[in-house]
């Protein structure tokens, strides 16, 4: 039997609205809801035409990602289909478009938004390079992620390019460089792997391109896989973690002096001025000096890399065991 909703907004019937989001989320679906309501003039510029993935977590449950929509899907909310070469399946992704389509994904407990770097009309083309800053372990190490943000800073001023830099709601950082439709996917990903590699050689002390943990040595890995058809989690995106924390875009002039915990689903909305700080922060689309592109191709790609390496290893300690 359906449940009765406690409310409805923009023809979504919203239900449970009182019950815990998740354990340690410090919020209840009703906040899930009023915050996304509450930011989604900002929201949507980053989810629309964009194949959409979700992450969900439903009471006593672990999370889990959807990319499929559900057959209950209303109608009304838009979708593309468009063929995963890792499940070798079509995959019908939602287009969230508009504040319905983001009250109905709230009402279904959708609680992170990750959004391709391509739109659903252009399947050719990324919209933006991303530098995703990722902390050693630790529990005060988002400091260290800021470093790294300031070298890849360094890194694409020296190429000739800008960045923008958000939070990323979990320990990192993220940099986002908007390109214009000229450059394949090939290479957006190999100048996203120049740039990782440009902001190393910056401070080979702080950032590490190292894509094996066991190799990184207590650095910044300054990941460069978000290419091609990955996808990275929106600004203000909540996260399914201890206080429902949110991407939050900050200023370059901004981030030393910011923390992860400053942003959650109950702060965030008194933070939002009148003007939209990501908008303002992310430079015009912009070309890729060929130099980049030169040095990017030369660099192997890290996953690639990384899977030859650890057959290598398993192999060598397979043999060292058997003598």
């Amino acid at each position: 039997m359906a449940s009765t909703p406690d409310e409805t907004r923009d023809g979504v019937d919203l239900t449970n609205l009182d019950q815990p989001l998740f354990d340690g989320a410090e919020a209840t679906k009703r906040d899930l809801v009023d915050y996304l309501d509450a930011v989604h003039e900002r929201m949507l510029p980053e989810l629309r035409d964009r194949p959409l993935t979700v992450k969900r977590v439903r009471p006593r449950q672990q999370p889990f990602m959807q990319k499929n929509v559900p057959k209950y899907t209303p109608e009304w909310v838009k979708t593309v289909t468009l063929w995963a070469e890792a499940s070798k399946r079509e995959v019908s992704y939602a287009l969230c478009d508009d504040r319905r389509t983001l009250l109905w994904f709230a009402n279904q407990r959708a609680v992170e938004y990750h959004p391709t770097l391509m739109r659903a009309d252009r399947w050719d083309r990324v919209t933006h390079l991303v530098l995703d800053l990722d902390p050693p372990e630790g529990d005060e190490t988002f400091g260290l992620a800021v470093q790294a943000a300031h070298l890849v800073r360094q890194a694409l001023t020296d190429s000739g390019l800008k960045g923008a830099v958000k939070t990323s709601g979990a320990k990192g950082v993220h940099v986002y460089v908007p390109i214009d439709d000229q450059i394949s996917i090939e290479d957006a990903a190999a100048a996203t792997r120049a740039i990782a590699a440009r902001a190393e050689r910056v401070d080979p002390a702080v950032a590490t391109t190292a894509y094996i943990k066991e190799d990184r040595g207590g650095k910044v890995f300054v990941d460069s896989t978000r290419a091609g058809g990955a996808t990275v989690v929106a600004a203000y995106s909540p996260r399914i973690r201890p206080g429902t924390p949110v991407s939050f875009p900050v200023g370059w002039d901004e981030l030393d002096n910011v923390s992860p915990r400053d942003f959650t689903v109950r702060s965030v909305p008194g933070l939002l001025a009148s003007a939209d700080h990501w908008a303002e922060e992310l430079p015009a689309p912009q070309a890729l000096p060929e130099d980049l592109l030169e040095e990017g191709r030369a660099i192997p790609i890290a996953r690639v890399v990384a899977m030859h390496e650890g057959k290598r290893r398993a192999k060598a300690r397979r043999e060292a065991e058997e003598g």
